[in-house]
This record gives C-alpha cells, structure tokens and sequence, in this order.
C-alpha cells in the first residue's frame, strides 16, 4: 500500500486519486485534473461552452454571452425593474396594495420565463411577462391610493 503524499492516507498502488482528498496520484490524473479546472473556469467565465441548457450556473453564463444585445439588455432591466418594485413593495407590507406589487415584481423577472416554461410547453413570451407586470402594478397602485 502507498501513501498519498497531501494528507498520508493509505491508498492503492494503482489509484488516479486519492479517496480521502482527492489529491492526483500521477501525472496523467494532474493533467487531466487541470485540463477540467481549465475548462470549467473558461465556462464561468463565458469563452465557450457547448450552451446544453443544463441547470448549472457556468452553463448559464455562456448562455448569456450567445444572446443577442436587445435581449441582454431586455433581461438586464427585467431584472432591475422586478426587484425595485419587490423592494420598494416589502416596504409598504402592511397595505394591501403591497401584495400585487410583490407579484408584480416576481412576474417579471427572468427566472420565472424558464421556472413557467416546464409545465406550460414554452416559456411565456416577454410580451405576456410585461403585461403581467402591467396588471399587478396597476392593481397594486389603485389598491394603495383607494384604500
């Protein structure tokens, strides 16, 4: 039996890496190692990907540098627009006109286009998204000046 030379745990003559640490144990398991951390860091940092759509955050970013800049630009301001009225409407909680303005601010955030588009067949359309905004706002608004 061998011992890794990071933490002297007891391993097997033929093991890659290590099963307490997860150091390498030879030469083609640290190239292969550093070759994964590359990839992945030129993911995150959106040089490349094969955008697959899964739900991790690196797939994510290389998902949004293939958008185009109107989109990039509609998504940005969903963003500032839904948690601005969410904030500006936890401020207000106890009238009851602060509840539609929470949904009015869920409504338009992006997350929720791809958390709708599972059970719905396709996400909603940024049309619908800002109308719905629309609607909970108004609502909202004229519950707080009415009552």
């Amino acid at each position: 039996m061998a011992s890794c030379p990071r933490c002297e745990a007891s391993i097997d003559e033929e093991a890659r890496y290590c099963a307490q640490c997860g150091a390498p144990q030879t030469e083609d398991a640290a190239e292969e190692l550093d070759e994964y951390v590359q990839r992945q860091a030129e993911q995150v940092a959106g040089g490349g990907g094969d955008g697959g759509g899964d739900a991790s955050g690196s797939s994510r970013f290389a998902d949004m540098a293939d958008l185009s800049d109107r989109e990039q630009l509609w998504r940005r301001g969903c963003y500032v627009v839904g948690y601005g009225t969410v904030v500006v409407a936890l401020t207000l909680v106890p009238a009851i006109g602060s509840f539609p303005l929470i949904l009015a601010g869920i409504a338009i955030l992006p997350p929720i286009r791809r958390l709708t588009a599972e059970p719905l067949g396709s996400p909603l359309k940024r049309e619908v998204m800002a109308g719905l905004y629309a609607i909970f706002a108004v609502v909202g608004a004229a519950l707080l000046f009415l009552l």
